[in-house]
């Protein structure tokens, strides 16, 4: 593509389509729509800028801070540009702009993270970026067959989150709960209520009658969370059991029960996002069929050094 000037500015709504695209561009397990963009960008902690270029969306940087994390002044930084417009500065100039604005919401440290090709982890080492943990990216052919549903044990009811919408906070127990227990590089303290309502239970493309929940003596203890494009895409976004109830196979069996829906209702692709030291997660999804496709790799910078 020759030469032409961009301009990098705030996300308005009719950017929405160009922003999901940018987002997904080269990265087809990445599972997003126009309307989570716009919804997100809305979010009061979520900023979006985007490179317009050509009179299209050219490019984004998605940040703000890491709200609930228990060391102060930590932000989250993540840059993306459409193939064809890489090499003319765009992704430098939105990193900029996007860390001068985090420095001046009070950020010491941002956290991003890089794909895993030469030209990502390059461009994040030549500007400061300090790698750190691996994520993999896992996908799953909803097309062939799955593997039989495993036993309900006694005792165990399985429901769906479309149950809980006149009361979730028992899926939100078993949500911070397990979120304690993921592998991460910062202590988070646990998301009030009504911020998860309002950031996770209430997005968009959140498939309660997707989500998998299992019960032991009439309460939540795990469930398997179902995001989707509204088309073919089915994305894992969080499987957690409570502290009291893990080892039983109660994460699997809900994983299973929300990828045999997925699989009824029509949807072809399932892919999911893993921290590469989480074992006992990884090994649930070989079990399903998942196979490796991506990885990605945290990086952090010291603003302002």
């Amino acid at each position: 593509m020759t030469s032409s000037p961009y301009r990098i500015r705030p996300f308005a709504s009719t950017d929405a389509v160009g922003a999901a695209e940018a987002y997904r561009a080269g990265r087809p397990h990445l599972v997003t729509t126009p309307e989570v963009t716009a919804w997100l960008a809305a979010l009061p902690h979520y900023h979006l800028l985007v490179a317009e270029r050509g009179g299209r969306v050219a490019g984004t940087a998605r940040f703000g801070p890491v709200a609930e994390s228990t060391t102060p002044h930590q932000g989250f930084l993540n840059v993306s540009v459409l193939p064809e417009h890489r090499g003319a500065g765009i992704g430098t100039a939105l990193l900029a702009a996007a860390e001068r604005e985090l420095a001046a919401l009070g950020t010491r440290d941002a956290h991003g993270w890089a794909d895993d090709t030469p030209e990502a982890l390059g461009f994040a080492a030549a500007r400061g970026y300090r790698r750190g943990r691996a994520g993999r990216f896992s996908g799953l052919d909803l097309t062939a067959p799955l593997p039989p549903l495993p036993p309900t044990p006694p005792g165990v009811e399985l429901r769906t989150a479309a149950d809980f919408l006149a009361d979730p906070y028992p899926i939100y127990l078993v949500d911070i709960d397990g979120t304690r227990a993921e592998p991460g590089d910062l202590v988070l303290d646990d998301q009030p209520y009504e911020s998860w309502l309002a950031e996770i239970w209430q997005r968009p493309d959140q498939e309660h009658a997707l989500t998998a929940v299992v019960l032991a003596d009439g309460e939540p203890v795990a469930f398997s969370a179902a995001q989707t494009d509204g088309h073919r895409t089915y994305w894992s976004s969080f499987t957690a059991t409570r502290s009291t109830h893990r080892g039983r196979g109660l994460a699997k069996l809900a994983k299973a029960h929300s990828l045999h829906r997925a699989k009824a209702r029509g949807l072809t692709a399932a892919y999911t996002q893993n921290d590469a030291d989480n074992a006992p997660m990884l090994a649930i999804n070989d079990w399903f069929g998942y196979r490796a496709c991506a990885t990605e790799w945290k990086h952090t910078k010291a603003l302002g050094r």
